[in-house]
C-alpha cells in the first residue's frame, strides 16, 4: 500500500535490526507505555523470524518506508475480533528524522484503508498515552475519536476508536476537496 510518502509492506527478517535498536531505545518505549528491551540481538533475531513464520489471522504487523525505501518504522493491527469487526491498531515511527511530518499519519490512513475496504471491520480502536499529544493530534488528523480515559498497568491511556461510517464519510469529504482543488487549477490554466 502506497501513498504520497509512506508505503507499507510486509514485515521481512532484514527490519529486525531497526526493529531491535527501537525497542531497545528508552525514549521510545516510554512513548510505548514499556521498559527498553535489554534482550541482545540474536535473541531478538530468533524470536523475530519464529514470528515471521507463524502468522496469526487474529494480527498483522507492517513496516513503514519511505517512498525511497527507508524503513522509518511499523504499524499493526491486532486482537481483530472478526464476530464484531473491531481490531486494535498501532504505530511506531522510530526514525527520528520523520517525526512529525506526516508519514505516521500517512502509514495509519493506508492501514485504516485495508481494515475497512479489505477486512470485515466496523471499528477500529488503539490507546494513547495521555500525555502523547503528537499521537493524539494525529490520530484525530485521521478521523479517530478520544472516548475515554483508561488506565491499564499504572499507565495512563487515552481510548480512540473510529468507526467505518465516519471513516467513509472523511473519505468522501477528501475526495470532494481534491475535485475542487483541481478544478480549480484547471481554471486558472
Amino acid at each position: 500500500m502506497q501513498g504520497a510518502k509512506v508505503s507499507i509492506r510486509e514485515k521481512r527478517v532484514t527490519d529486525a535490526e531497526d526493529d531491535h535498536g527501537w525497542r531497545c531505545d528508552p525514549e521510545l518505549a516510554a512513548l510505548d507505555a514499556a521498559t527498553p528491551l535489554r534482550m541482545g540481538y540474536e535473541e531478538y533475531l530468533r524470536q523475530f523470524k519464529q514470528e515471521l513464520e507463524h502468522a496469526s489471522a487474529w494480527s498483522r504487523r507492517f513496516g513503514i518506508d519511505t517512498l525511497e525505501g527507508k524503513h522509518i518504522g511499523n504499524c499493526m493491527y491486532y486482537d481483530v475480533d472478526f464476530f464484531r469487526g473491531t481490531a486494535e491498531l498501532g504505530i511506531l515511527v522510530g526514525d527520528r528524522d520523520h517525526w512529525s511530518e506526516g508519514y505516521g499519519s500517512e502509514a495509519v490512513k493506508l492501514l485504516l484503508y485495508h481494515l475497512f475496504t479489505e477486512m470485515p471491520m466496523k471499528r477500529i480502536y488503539l490507546h494513547t498515552l495521555e500525555s502523547n499529544f503528537r499521537a493524539q493530534k494525529a490520530f484525530e488528523k485521521c478521523g479517530f475519536k478520544a472516548i475515554r480515559p483508561v488506565k491499564r498497568g499504572g499507565w495512563e491511556f487515552l481510548y480512540m476508536e473510529l468507526k467505518k461510517e465516519r471513516w467513509a464519510e472523511l473519505q468522501q469529504e477528501e475526495e470532494a476537496r481534491v475535485a475542487r482543488a483541481k478544478a480549480k487549477e484547471a481554471s486558472s490554466s
